[in-house]
């Protein structure tokens, strides 16, 4: 807003409101009168903030995530609590020597024109009238109700309604009194229940933290204090109230104004109603002690007395709604546009078995494109931030891995220099000609080096499959998360499709080895260049092995080989020669077409599993057996998403109520600045 444009009406409102019940208290305070109740008549301009702050904590809004303006009465127990409240209130509460307040109390007081007090509790949806002789025995009745009949705690709220002549318009919250020590039938940890109680009512920054502390007790050992220094450390929203103080005067005018604990609304210092008292006869004793009272009649005027005490509240409590109201709305709009778009992308309910097989068709179709997408094309943009999900890079580095390992196998032709080959040429030999290398000893010696690395490629497509599977189950899943039965349908079809898949390669890959096992082929050239290439060394390599008397010899041109016992088996050293030298560069061309054709196959298979098996692997399932009894089941909703959509239902309901309430508090207020 522009420094020379004007206040909405709206917020024009709320300042008035805040400034005249900021006059009104100074008026008040300016005079005290003993005769007249705590609040002489009723604040008409906070009356109606203070009803629609009260209305929205009885909706509940707080589980919205939207804290309300309150003022939350917190201290040790036998502090004088109680007291308190009963003084303002002016009717009586439970009392007792252990903890009286066992769930939080949420005070509501309203003047009352009557007078004739109105009194009820509110609680587990129920609302229970009673009356002022009655009073506290409702309340220990419903305590009992909520936390049940011994000495626990329960963080369930009771409301407790007053409406009476002269009492102020406010609404507290009391919570129970600390205590560190547990009594015959409390739990063990009941400090810490209270403690996580208190520190919930009072983190919020819309909270005011009213802390009662005995006049009697050094202020800053009190548990209280230091509960609330930890959530409002410069005591910017703490007003102290200080109890007893006829028992212990000494000193306490000191305490005030030193203020060592930071209590930065301010304190206020009052008597305990004793015995029987009647309020106003109270009310007479403490002010006659503030004005004659040797010690407490030098403390400040301004800060003593239960009247002056509910002034100050109202007036506190006037400030910080004014403060909060416009972000209570503003909240309360961005919950409900948040809560009303988050239900409407939720699909709707299935109606008829037409709209069930559209939803169907809907979800197989997203999902073909999605795998598409993932696995056939690529494409990484559906899973930006899930390498998981970049099928294609995944699938390259299963492929490489397994290049890898194949080639580790039989790769180092140095160790036991045709020692093998020699051996297997003399269990082949045959009445044959001596310069026929026999194909015998080739595929012994083939065989064996399949059968060793035979393994690898039935491990290698398993470990495919299963991420594949990985992939097309979360997919399916994903597309189908809303419909519960069709997510049913759809996972299971997808574990099956890719049971078969798997199979299918796995009896493919196991013929592929047995292929490579039992016979011998190429066309390929760079098996004879490979060969001839590694044959010209032939008559070097043999030479040094035979005519010197070194013990190792270079081939291929840089690895040295032991020639060991070599020498002795000088008639078969040709043959053994180009035999090793065969199986070295045929054993290339088996391994490359090996990885080759596995990427083949695997492309090929998902391309299959994708466009063509998929779809009609889940419409078996879902139509397979069963027919229109599995149809039926699909309009079941997902359990998940139905509570969802109740969960969002019943906010949106909360929401709307709420801003219903806030936009007649609003009008209320611009009318009134017209």
């Amino acid at each position: 807003m522009g420094s020379g444009s004007k206040p909405s009406a709206t917020r024009q409102g709320f300042d008035e409101r805040e400034a005249n019940a900021k006059e009104e208290v100074h008026a008040d305070e300016a005079v005290f009168h003993d005769h007249l109740p705590i609040v002489s008549s009723s604040n008409d301009r906070i009356r109606p903030l203070l009803d629609a702050v009260d209305r929205l904590r009885q909706l509940n809004v707080m589980k919205e995530g939207i804290q309300l303006p309150t003022i939350v009465v917190v201290g040790d127990q036998s502090s004088g609590k109680s007291s308190v409240l009963e003084s303002l209130a002016c009717i009586n509460l439970p009392r007792g020597d252990v903890i009286c307040t066992r769930v939080p109390l949420i005070v509501r007081l309203k003047h009352h024109p009557s007078l004739v007090p109105e009194i009820f509790l509110q609680f587990n949806d129920q609302t229970v009238p009673t009356d002022e002789a009655h009073v506290a025995d409702a309340i220990k009745h419903a305590t009992d109700e909520i936390a049940g009949n011994g000495k626990g705690i329960s963080n369930t709220e009771l409301t407790l309604v007053v409406k009476k002549n002269g009492v102020p318009d406010l609404t507290l919250v009391d919570l129970p009194g600390i205590t560190r020590v547990p009594v015959h039938g409390q739990p063990e940890n009941i400090y810490e229940q209270i403690a996580n109680i208190i520190i919930k009512y009072i983190s919020p920054d819309e909270s005011v933290i009213l802390n009662v502390l005995s006049a009697n007790v050094d202020f800053s050992t009190c548990e209280s204090i230091m509960m609330s220094q930890k959530v409002d450390k410069n005591g910017e929203r703490t007003i102290a109230v200080v109890t007893k103080v006829d028992k212990t005067p000494e000193g306490l005018l000191e305490k005030v104004t030193r203020n060592d604990v930071n209590i930065g609304l301010g304190y206020v210092c009052v008597r305990n109603r004793i015995g029987n008292e009647s309020y106003e006869d109270a009310r007479k004793e403490e002010a006659a002690l503030f004005a004659t009272h040797q010690l407490l009649s030098k403390i400040e005027k301004s800060t003593v007395g239960i009247q002056v005490l509910a002034k100050k509240l109202v007036r506190i409590q006037a400030n910080i709604i004014a403060k909060c109201l416009p972000d209570i709305v503003r909240k309360i709009n961005e919950k409900l546009k948040a809560s009303i778009s988050e239900l409407n992308r939720i699909p709707r309910r299935l109606l008829s078995v037409a709209e069930v097989m559209a939803a169907f068709m809907g979800i197989i179709g997203s999902s073909k494109e999605s795998l598409r997408k993932i696995l056939v094309r690529g494409e990484t943009d559906e899973y930006l931030d899930e390498k998981n999900m970049h099928c294609a890079a995944r699938l390259v580095e299963m492929l490489n891995q397994f290049s890898t390992e194949l080639h580790k196998y039989f790769s180092d032709h140095t160790n036991n220099f045709m020692m093998n080959e020699i051996e297997v040429l003399e269990e082949t030999k045959g009445i044959e000609l001596p310069n026929f290398l026999p194909q015998t000893a080739f595929r012994t010696i083939m065989q064996r080096q399949v059968e060793g690395m035979s393994k690898l490629p039935i491990e290698f497509v398993e470990k495919v499959w299963t991420y594949i599977e990985e992939v097309v189950i979360s997919v399916l899943n994903h597309h189908s998360e809303s419909y519960h039965q069709i997510q049913l349908s759809t996972r299971r079809a997808g574990h099956n499709l890719v049971a078969k898949m798997k199979e299918q390669s796995i009896n493919w890959v196991t013929e592929i080895v047995q292929m490579e096992k039992e016979t011998d082929y190429t066309c390929n050239p760079e098996y004879m260049k490979e060969w001839n290439k590694l044959m010209a060394q032939q008559h070097t390599v043999i030479d040094n092995i035979t005519k010197f008397a070194s013990s190792k010899v270079v081939i291929d041109g840089s690895r040295e080989v032991v020639v060991g016992d070599l020498r002795r088996y000088k008639h078969v050293l040709p043959q053994a020669f180009d035999l090793k030298m065969r199986l070295i560069a045929y054993w290339k061309i088996v391994l490359i077409r090996l990885v080759d054709n596995m990427a083949l196959h695997l492309q090929l298979s998902i391309r299959n599993l994708v466009n063509k098996e998929m779809e009609k692997e889940i419409v078996n399932e879902l139509l397979g057996t069963g027919g229109g009894v599995a149809i039926e089941k699909l309009f079941v909703e997902s359990p998940s998403v139905a509570s969802k959509r109740e969960k969002l239902n019943t906010s949106i309901k909360l929401l709307r109520e709420s801003q219903e309430v806030m936009a007649n508090i609003m009008d209320e207020i611009a009318s009134a600045g017209d």
